[in-house]
């Protein structure tokens, strides 16, 4: 005990001989002599502690070099990446003719609608994130829950007739050929669509990264095989049907009415319907448009086309919005094609409707039929061409 204390003591007095010591005097930052600028770089170089208030209060600092500024503060190399950030176009060994971007590494400043003023990538970036991809998946949302509704507040439309068992061919079967080839490569862009576009959201935390990798790859090379389907089934869909879904004068009335959805009461229609007419209008031959004609865009199919960032910028964000409404508005079309509205289905299936279906639900169409302005029965029928091979055979 008695060694402890002396080692205390001992320590003590060590401590106070060091703190009676005087510390060697630092330089005073008056007595350092500025070193020389050159006036016309700005500040060139200068200890930093007599800079006042700091370097770049000089008038001519931000008009330095990246080699000017690396004398005044080393390692600073903002002038270079604020050219890079301006679009200065820097050497590259690619044609300018065909790659005219090749030697910018970051994009001009842009402002797209609803992104802040930044380089056109991020503003690309803040568009796509901010707006398109949560205002997408809230509109098919939006869709999807309305049918829903509609559903378990109406149910199924349902004749109020019975059949008569006489058919009406509504749908040859060039027609449905024309109505499925499109209608399975739509679906086929819907769901590898949604997958790249939203699958990290709820795929990839349950299935892995692993697995989400390999489903996405396959999706993207789907998305690119369909999308030409489409596109030409697209062409053979409008040629095919333009002529029955021309404007008349009976939908305004079935617009105003709303078809009778919610009243229950059918709104005599032709061929087809004032919705169907919209759908058809706008869904397949505005919104296809858009969609076939920036997606020639993003997978480089259009000749002659220099193929810049920003222009796949804006197609991808074109393409993107135009395929979300598109989806939103056929998500309406599949639920009164199923379940919506019996018979509708088999109509597509197998081309023929029942007589009280036709009145019912197409009213003005059933009486056409009627007084003989459409046949009804356009293709010839499955027997009769049966019939009509084995004359020709025993011939």
């Amino acid at each position: 005990m008695r060694r402890f204390f002396l080692s205390i003591g001992l320590a003590l007095a060590t401590l106070g001989v060091s703190a009676q010591t005087p510390a060697p005097a630092a330089a005073s930052p008056a007595a350092v002599a500025p070193a020389p600028a050159d006036s016309s770089l700005g500040v060139k170089s200068a200890n930093i502690f007599q800079i006042a208030p700091s370097a770049d209060a000089d008038p001519k600092y931000k008009d330095q070099t990246n080699a000017q500024r690396a004398e005044v503060q080393p390692g600073n190399n903002a002038p270079m990446w604020r050219a890079v950030g301006q679009g200065v176009t820097g050497v590259s060994s690619l044609p300018k003719s065909q790659a005219p971007e090749a030697g910018n590494l970051i994009q001009p400043f842009v402002q797209y609608p609803g992104s802040r003023l930044a380089s056109a990538g991020e503003a690309w970036r803040q568009v796509r994130n901010n707006i398109i991809i949560p205002y997408g998946a809230a509109l098919l949302l939006i869709a999807v829950g309305a049918m829903a509704l509609f559903y378990f507040s109406k149910g199924t439309i349902e004749l109020h007739g019975s059949e008569t068992g006489r058919k009406i061919e509504r749908f040859t079967p060039f027609e449905r050929s024309a109505h499925w080839s499109n209608a399975i490569a739509f679906c086929a862009l819907a769901i590898s669509g949604i997958v790249m576009a939203y699958g990290k959201y709820f795929l990839l935390p349950i299935i892995g990264g692993t697995l989400f990798g390999w489903l996405t790859y396959a999706m993207k090379n789907l998305h690119n095989f369909a999308g030409p389907l489409f596109a030409v089934s697209l062409v053979v869909v409008f040629v095919t049907f333009v002529k029955d879904n021309l404007p008349s004068k009976e939908d305004l009335a079935w617009l105003l009415k709303g078809g009778g959805l919610f009243s229950g009461v059918e709104v005599p229609s032709h061929r087809f319907n004032a919705g169907e007419k919209v759908l058809f209008w706008a869904g397949v031959l505005f919104l296809g448009a858009v969609v076939v004609a920036s997606g020639l865009v993003l997978n480089m199919l259009i000749p002659g086309l220099v193929y810049e960032r920003a222009t796949m910028q804006i197609a991808n964000m074109v393409h993107g919005v135009a395929s979300l409404f598109m989806m939103a508005m056929f998500i309406g079309h599949i639920y009164m094609g199923t379940l919506g509205m019996r018979g509708a289905y088999k109509a597509m299936r197998e081309g023929y409707v029942d007589e009280t279906w036709a009145k019912e639900h197409h009213e003005l169409w059933y009486d056409d039929i009627k007084a003989g302005k459409i046949p009804a029965q356009r293709s010839a029928p499955a027997g009769a061409a049966s019939a009509s091979n084995a004359s020709t055979a025993s011939a």
